[in-house]
């Protein structure tokens, strides 16, 4: 577990310049919302938020990205793009949406040296009720992170908030993937949990910036990557949900800074 000597805290002036880059995150959201519908193609999607986010002067942050291990090819895209029974990290390749889709469209982008980041995942078209049923719940369980996210308590709160919500609803949380510190750069201490116990771990205090970004499976918590050595699929290949926040902890409680 990541002690709070590793967390750079952030000041009210450095929290200002990352809202702003969350706030820019949160207009390609606001762009996106119209143009998730049957037939649209994802490369155009990707092509769209590129040039939003250029035009604004900023840097998209996946772009060119390498994971770990190096050999990790590069991330080709702008936005991921994950559809159905993709957890993470889909690529935005020449594939069309379908009616009954769902996708989790993620976002980051440097703005004047400080990152943003955040998850937004949409239905296209009509969906079924309990495909709808996910996407209800596992916003909530984004939210309820976020509430549980107080100044003084314990970090594990945050995936114990997460969990009983989720697995009360007959959904399993993704276990390997969690949420990060935001910074000047897209990954920093700490590492934020999606699963309990609560009273665990860290004390959250006023200054650190970090996401949660809860992934909800319709069916176990297993998973793999495909060929492509970046999308990550649900190893039943039922479907998966995301919703992100970043989020940054004050003396008044937890603010949202990826929202407008």
């Amino acid at each position: 577990m990541t002690n709070n000597m590793a967390i750079k805290l952030k000041s009210d002036s450095q929290i200002a310049a990352l809202r702003e880059a969350n706030r820019l995150v949160a207009e390609c959201f606001v762009l996106l919302e119209k143009e998730i519908k049957p037939g649209a193609r994802l490369s155009d999607l990707d092509d769209m938020v590129t040039d939003f986010i250029t035009g604004r002067g900023a840097e998209p942050l996946y772009k060119g990205y390498r994971g770990n291990p190096p050999t990790q090819p590069p991330f080709p895209g702008t936005i991921c793009a994950s559809v159905n029974e993709e957890i993470c990290h889909g690529l935005p390749d020449r594939r069309r949406l379908h009616e009954g889709d769902i996708i989790g469209v993620d976002i980051g982008v440097r703005l004047d040296g400080w990152c943003g980041d955040a998850c937004v995942t949409y239905p296209v078209g009509n969906v079924a009720p309990r495909v709808q049923r996910l996407l209800d719940v596992t916003r909530e369980c984004l939210y309820l992170g976020i509430e549980a996210a107080q100044p003084g308590a314990r970090i594990g709160n945050i995936g114990a908030a997460i969990q009983a919500h989720a697995e009360a609803h007959g959904y399993s949380v993704v276990r390997e993937w969690g949420g990060h510190g935001v910074g000047r750069s897209l990954h920093e201490p700490p590492s934020v949990s999606h699963l309990g116990p609560a009273g665990r771990g860290i004390r959250l205090r006023p200054g650190m910036v970090f996401t949660i970004e809860p992934m909800i499976n319709v069916g176990g918590p297993e998973w793999e990557i495909l060929e492509d050595g970046w999308t990550v699929v649900t190893k039943d290949r039922t479907l998966s949900a995301q919703f992100e926040h970043t989020i940054a902890i004050t003396r008044d409680g937890p603010e949202i800074l990826s929202r407008l």
